[in-house]
């Protein structure tokens, strides 16, 4: 059985997601924004209907979307046009969102992530535990190392890290961390 540190899976754990075609510069919706919405908005436009302000929803595609006003809330692909970005970019504290007595305030990166995944397409994403089982290719590493998938995984972040697999642990330091496990 081979352990690994819990630093060095957290690595290669975000290493994985990082291995999407553009996941770097990509905003995703479930990942990056909808927290952003979740810890803002949702509190006046979000699913409580006795709480909901101007009879508008964030939580839904179809609330985010839709036209208040005469003016859309989102435009994919065109940040300059959506009122959800004016909302939140604006000096008018009569506009600005969240409200400035609401004790909730965007920072600039979070912002700056809306602005994006808008400019973007503004692609509306559920939560990956929700969607398809997609199963990916298997990296093919240098080396010969491991017994199944994930470990070739592993092996392709050690080398694209410039590292070589720890030696498997013996007999002794596998016991002492069975007995830490239990006993803590």
């Amino acid at each position: 059985m081979r352990f690994i540190s819990i630093r060095l899976f957290a690595g290669i754990a975000l290493g994985l997601l990082s291995l999407q075609v553009g996941a770097a510069d990509r905003v995703d919706f479930a990942r990056d924004v909808q927290p952003i919405l979740s810890d803002a908005c949702y509190h006046c436009h979000g699913p409580d209907e006795q709480g909901r302000k101007a009879k508008l929803r964030v939580d839904t595609k179809e609330g985010a979307f839709k036209v208040v006003d005469g003016k859309p809330l989102i435009v994919p692909g065109k940040a300059g046009e959506s009122e959800l970005v004016r909302r939140i970019t604006t000096n008018d504290e009569d506009d600005l969102m969240p409200p400035p007595d609401s004790n909730r305030k965007l920072t600039a990166k979070q912002v700056e992530t809306i602005r994006r995944w808008v400019e973007q397409g503004a692609e509306w994403g559920e939560h990956w535990a929700f969607g398809p089982i997609v199963r990916r290719d298997l990296p093919k590493p240098r080396t010969a190392w491991g017994r199944n998938g994930t470990d070739a995984f592993v092996l392709a972040r050690l080398e694209k890290e410039r590292l070589a697999p720890a030696d498997e642990a013996g007999r002794a330091a596998l016991i002492r961390r069975v007995t830490l496990d239990l006993t803590g």
